[in-house]
C-alpha cells in the first residue's frame, strides 16, 4: 500500500486550483490529435466535486448549440493545463444536478458578491 501512496504523491500537482461549486471557470485542456498537441478551452459552471487526493475530480457543464455538455476533469491530470476563474456563483447546495432540467435564464446562477 505504501508503494501506491508514493506513486500518488509524485503525481499530485503542487498548485491545485481553488474552485468551488457554482463557479464559472475556463479550463485549458491539452488535446492530442495524432502527432500534434493543442490547447482547447472549455468554459462552464462547476456542478460537482468528488473524491479526494489523486482521484479528486470536478464536473463542468455548459450549453453548446442548445445541447448540454458535461465533462469530468481530474484535478491532478497532466492534460489539464490551467484553470481560470471567470465568476463566483452563489449556491446553497453541494451538487447542482438540478441545472440539467433547467433551460435559458432559469439555468443561471446568482453571482457571489465579494
Amino acid at each position: 500500500m505504501d508503494a501506491l501512496k508514493l506513486i500518488a504523491q509524485d503525481s499530485l500537482k503542487a498548485e491545485v486550483p481553488q474552485i468551488e461549486i457554482g463557479d464559472t471557470i475556463k479550463i485549458d485542456v491539452k488535446i492530442r490529435e495524432g502527432e500534434r498537441e493543442r490547447i482547447q478551452v472549455f468554459e462552464g459552471t462547476v456542478i460537482a466535486k468528488k473524491g479526494s487526493g489523486i482521484s479528486e475530480t470536478f464536473t463542468v457543464r455548459r450549453v453548446s448549440y442548445g445541447v448540454g455538455v458535461e465533462r469530468v476533469f481530474p484535478i491532478h491530470s497532466p492534460n489539464v493545463q490551467g484553470v481560470k476563474l471567470v465568476r463566483k456563483g452563489h449556491v446553497r447546495r453541494a451538487k447542482l444536478y438540478y441545472l440539467r432540467d433547467r433551460v435559458g435564464k432559469a439555468a443561471k446562477l446568482k453571482e457571489k458578491i465579494r
